[in-house]
Order: structure tokens, then sequence, then C-alpha cells
């Protein structure tokens, strides 16, 4: 556990995968820095001529990041979307290994101020970065009932989306939603049923959240990024937290694995496409004991790529 309380997830796991002990004085790249878990763990593992190259895109996360007095890590403050280019403006070269760690962190879930959770009531914003982009409670003042609908269902999964978007737009008509308590009981009234041991808001949150910061389509954008940012051999190891993005990150990983070609195109073997990469051992799960020291992490799946030659 850190000192801010975030248990990292997948710890070794994740960072076993990245083989460090195979190329010690390597380039790393903790895409998700969040507060410098996996981080820290790498460095330890780090030769002293290796570099860290610790990426984030909440503000708070890359102060965190400055804060650690480490002459091989390199903090950058940027998007998923922006891999390439921030690791060719650092003249880092290319990397032994990538991680990427989809999960939102313990900080952030518990800073009411941050807007992200209902446990307690503050600011309805949820933007990883609240210098850019729009914040939650601006969104829904002026989606349309329809839009709002399609983001709970496709990005929280929740079959109560039309009642819930329904009953949004009835609430913004007589208020603005302004604070996450405020959207919470609007959305706790419209659930019929409750899930047992979750929030009836905690769909909608988790969907909002990932609109909100384009997440989907963040990872979509980034996972090209860093195969290409890899060398022969360098690992990608990945770990998410919920259906959508594992989906994205199982497919992508598969294709890039096993390149496909147009049925009944004639083509010599030697003329195949060879694949960028090599899928390594099954998904990895957390443990038992992992679980009941941070129920967080239940639904923590990590998937490894080796980059091929």
């Amino acid at each position: 556990m850190n000192a801010d309380g975030h248990i990292p997830v997948l710890l070794y796991p994740a960072v076993d995968a990245l083989a460090i002990e195979a190329r010690p004085d390597g380039i790393f790249v903790d895409a998700t820095f969040g507060r410098g878990g996996h981080s820290r763990l790498i460095l330890e593992r780090l030769g002293p001529g290796g570099r860290l190259i610790a990426i984030d895109r909440d503000p708070e996360a890359f102060a965190a990041a400055r804060a650690l007095s480490d002459s091989r890590l390199t903090p950058a403050h940027a998007r998923f979307s922006e891999l390439l280019a921030t690791l060719e403006a650092l003249r880092a070269g290319r990397a032994d290994g990538v991680l990427f760690d989809l999960g939102v962190s313990s900080p952030q879930i518990d800073d009411a101020q941050r807007g992200f959770g209902f446990r307690a009531d503050g600011p309805l914003d949820m933007r990883m970065d609240p210098t850019r982009g729009i914040a939650a409670a601006d969104w829904l003042a002026r989606a349309e009932e329809a839009e709002i609908r399609e983001v709970i269902r496709n990005h929280g999964e929740e079959r109560f989306a039309k009642q819930i978007a329904k009953a949004i737009v009835a609430a913004r008509g007589r208020r603005p939603f302004r604070r996450t308590g405020e959207l919470a009981a609007v959305v706790a009234a419209a659930v019929r049923t409750r899930e047992p041991g979750q929030n009836p808001a905690t769909r909608t949150f988790q969907a909002l959240r990932i609109h909100v910061n384009q997440e989907l389509e963040e990872l979509s954008l980034a996972l090209p990024q860093a195969v290409a940012a890899l060398k022969a051999s360098g690992r990608l190891a990945v770990i998410s937290f919920h259906s959508l993005e594992d989906r994205i990150v199982k497919n992508f990983m598969r294709a890039e694995a096993r390149p496909s070609l147009p049925e009944r195109l004639p083509v010599r073997a030697r003329e195949m496409p060879s694949p960028r990469l090599r899928i390594v051992g099954h998904p990895q799960r957390p443990g038992a004991a992992e679980i009941r020291a941070n129920p967080r992490a239940r639904s923590a799946v990590l998937r490894v790529a080796e980059k091929v030659a």
C-alpha cells in the first residue's frame, strides 16, 4: 500500500511480466503512473543505467511522479493518445516494456472534490485532467436524452438506462446537476431493482466517467502506439477492470498476433504478413488473498504480449 492508501492491483504479476531482469538497463514506460505503485517496483528492479518514463493525464498524479527523487525517472503529463509524441519529445528511444493500469486510483475515487464517486458528496466533475475537456455536470446539462441513454447503456451496461436518462432530463429541468449526491439520488430513484452489494448509481457513474474522459477511445489509440514504441521482444502489459476495456485489449492483442487476410485471396506462405505480437501466457486475475485485501481488485485482468522480432 502507498502512503496515500492506494493499493496497486496485480503489482508483482504486472511488473514480472515486463521481464526487467532480462534488460535491467533498458527503457520502460508506466503509462498510468497513478500514485506510483507499479513505478516504484519497476525502479527497484531497474539497473543504474535504466530509465522509466512515468506518464499520467491527471495533474495530481503527475505531481506525485515529480516528487519521486530518482534520476532514472522521467515524469510526463499526457494522455494515452499522446503516447508516441510524448516519448519522441523526451527522446526516449524504443522501449523495452510498456505497462497500462487502466483502473481509477483510490485517491481519485476517495477525493470527493474530483467527483468520481457517490459515497461522499462533491462537485460533479469526473475529469481525469480537470484542466481539459468538459465536466460531467456540463455534459449532462446539454446532452439529449437519447445520448445520455446510449452512454449509460453502452458504457455502463445498465439495463435501466432508459429510465435513468428520462429521470435525469426531468430533474435537470427543475435544477441543473452540480453535485454527485444529486445525481446519485436521481439514479437511485429510477432503478427499480438493485444488484446485491452494489449501489444503484455504480453503473451510471462508471458510464459518465468513461464518456467524459473518452477512456475507450484513448485506449484504442494508445495500444497501437505502445506496440510501435516497443523494441523487438519488448513487453506490453495491460491491466483492465471492466469488460469494455478488456474486450478492446483482448481483441487488439489477438489481431496483432494473428494478422488476417481477405478470404480466398491466393497468398504464398512467404508473403503472409508477420504478426507484430506474441501473446504471453494466459490472462491473470487477482487471487483470493489480494481481493480480500483490496476488494477493488476483484474485476482486474492482466494481459501480456511480446513484440515479435
